[in-house]
């Protein structure tokens, strides 16, 4: 694909301020109301790690961890007490069978990694092509009413990413721009899909520069292509939007995770005892962590704690394109107050 050849080789998440850091985007599944701060923090310590729940899926699981490890001191009790009544079971298969479903697990998060990390890339190729158009449209600077016209295709740049974050999060509330004609804005709140619109503009303005022939045949093919590129883009981050991790193979990894972690007492309790409900509890932790990590990860555009900071990277585009039109006292790039980035 296009965009392939400006793929970074090691992931590492964007975080738009001058001095690199990890990110946690708190950006998958679009909910109503504005969106909420990402997470930027380095590398917690050792101790530190233990105490970390911004970011972490322990808020969306300990309801589920806490009925295993409750199911788990009940059975261990009753066992104890009545073990005709609560029998203990070899544990052997359960060992088999987590082996088996961790694999699987490990299988449907490397597939939901690739989604988040194919966005990510999509969204650094989105910001490298709007600096090549910044630079090739200088092309049109020395022609008659060009500067005025590059003004134009930038301010349409502009738009077309902040738009491309209000299309893929769904929730996003619209935003009225001054950067377009009343015309151009009136047409485009009529659009089922703006950035779309905005790239067929883009597309106008340079063929009818081509027609009167203030651009030459090379000229507009080198505009044109970088057009082109961000309609790949657009229509890359549209099939991640539409198309999910098949939901048979979804639900089958999460019933097996369901019912073997509330099996999982049963061949505990006769050899582990009263520390059955804590070894219970890290194995749900695991597994049913994994399956929610999955679940944000498959839908990298949203508004959980592990999604892209894609409206982060189009602040960065406009800054970017407003800087290579010469507008000064632009404001900074977003950066993190207390590992928050608004």
């Amino acid at each position: 694909m296009f965009f392939e050849a400006r793929a970074v080789a090691r992931p590492r998440p964007f975080v738009p301020c001058e001095t690199e850091n990890r990110v946690v985007g708190e950006i998958t599944r679009p909910r109503v109301g504005p969106d909420p701060p990402m997470i930027v923090r380095d590398k917690p310590s050792f101790l530190v790690l233990f105490f970390i729940f911004r970011g972490s899926v322990i808020e969306r699981i300990y309801p589920q961890v806490l009925a295993v490890m409750l199911l788990s001191a009940v059975i261990v009790w009753g066992h104890n007490n009545d073990p005709g009544i609560i029998p203990s079971v070899i544990g052997a298969p359960f060992a088999l069978i987590g082996i088996s479903l961790s694999v699987f697990l490990g299988f449907r998060k490397s597939a939901c990694y690739d989604r988040w990390w194919e966005a990510r890339k999509l969204w650094g190729h989105l910001l490298a092509v709007s600096r090549d158009f910044a630079r090739q449209s200088l092309l049109l600077a020395g022609s008659k009413g060009g500067s005025k016209l590059r003004q134009h295709l930038l301010n349409l740049n502009i738009e077309f990413a902040a738009e491309l974050v209000r299309h893929l999060r769904t929730s996003a509330e619209p935003a009225s721009s001054t950067r377009l004609t009343a015309e151009e804005a009136a047409e485009l709140s009529k659009q089922r899909n703006k950035p779309d619109y905005l790239l067929r503009l883009m597309g106008g303005l340079l063929a009818t520069e081509r027609h009167a022939g203030r651009l030459s045949d090379i000229e507009f093919t080198l505009l044109d292509r970088t057009v082109s590129e961000m309609n790949g883009v657009l229509t890359a981050c549209e099939r991640l939007r539409n198309t999910p991790v098949p939901f048979g193979y979804m639900l089958l990894l999460h019933r097996t995770a369901y019912l073997f972690c509330f099996m999982l007492p049963f061949g505990f309790a006769d050899v582990l005892g009263y520390v059955t409900p804590l070894a219970a509890g890290v194995v749900a932790y695991t597994f049913f962590g994994l399956d929610a990590l999955s679940e944000e990860l498959e839908e990298p555009f949203g508004t959980l704690p592990n999604d892209l900071p894609i409206a982060a990277i189009a602040k960065a585009i406009e800054l970017s394109l407003r800087e290579a039109l010469g507008e000064k006292d632009l404001p900074e790039l977003p950066k993190p107050v207390n590992s928050i980035l608004l």
